[in-house]
């Protein structure tokens, strides 16, 4: 991860002028951008999600993006993952995303990992992090990646997009987790994925969408609007709903924690 002390902490004139859209903001300034250039964030998943996600993030100037992904690009990818094209067929999703973010901004750094996430490599990629960002598309991953998070008591924000439908939400410090949500024997039905269920186009990047911006508002100005609350988001209706939860007494990642 980047050390701090190997970064300018202040924007150079070239930053000022790439961020000036968002430092005029009301409500942001550049003390919210240079939060944003010293944060790191693990996006989990280089998918229909996650190639927005990280592509939104890096324009708007976090520092430091860590992309985790064992996948290849294949054909069908080309319709939703916004950073790929037929060229790219047979290559790593992660290193190819890496590559394009650094193009897009060089004043970011980007790491990507070819490999799955799993047990072996969960707590030295997610510990030290700001902010994890979860958008792939199995439920094992999902699991291991909450339980650390809430380990390391390190931020997550969980995006998931199927058919016309998705849904978001935040994990921070002591509130309710993932498997509180979504008990794990309840909720472990790996055909639950676009690959099987299929995918409008739109709906992981609509998802990826608000997944980014809730990011920018933690990272940059410490708001968690989603924290304890569900978005679902309906595609086909255009209606959007925020559903709160509570902690589950009996969920075990909490009772760990």
């Amino acid at each position: 991860m980047t050390n701090p002390l190997d970064m300018d902490l202040e924007l150079s004139d070239e930053e000022m002028h790439l961020y000036s859209r968002q430092i005029l903001l009301d409500g942001w300034d550049i003390e919210a951008q240079e939060k944003l250039k010293l944060a790191n964030v693990l996006i989990v998943g280089c998918g229909g999600i996650g190639c927005t996600t990280a592509e939104l993030l890096a324009r708007a100037g976090v520092g430091q993006i860590t992309l985790i992904d064992a996948d290849t690009i294949e054909m069908s990818n080309l319709q939703r993952q916004i950073a790929y094209v037929e060229e790219n067929i047979g290559f790593y999703k992660a290193e190819i995303l890496a590559k394009r973010l650094q193009q897009i901004n060089p004043h970011i750094r980007v790491e990507s990992q070819t490999v799955k996430l799993d047990e072996s490599n969960a707590e030295a990629l997610i510990s030290a992090q700001d902010l994890v960002l979860d958008g792939c598309d199995n439920f094992t991953t999902r699991y291991l990646v909450n339980q650390t998070c809430k380990q390391f008591n390190v931020p997550l924000i969980s995006a998931s997009a199927i058919g016309f439908q998705g849904q978001l939400f935040m994990v921070e410090g002591e509130s309710a987790c993932y498997e509180c949500l979504f008990p794990k024997e309840q909720h472990a039905n790996e055909n639950l994925r676009c690959a099987d269920s299929g995918v409008l186009a739109t709906t992981p990047n609509v998802m990826a969408s608000l997944q980014a911006h809730h990011a920018l508002l933690y990272l940059g100005l410490g708001k968690t609007p989603l924290k304890q609350k569900l978005m679902l988001w309906d595609g086909l209706s255009m209606k959007q709903r925020l559903l709160a939860f509570e902690k589950d007494t009996d969920c075990p990642i909490c009772q760990a924690r």
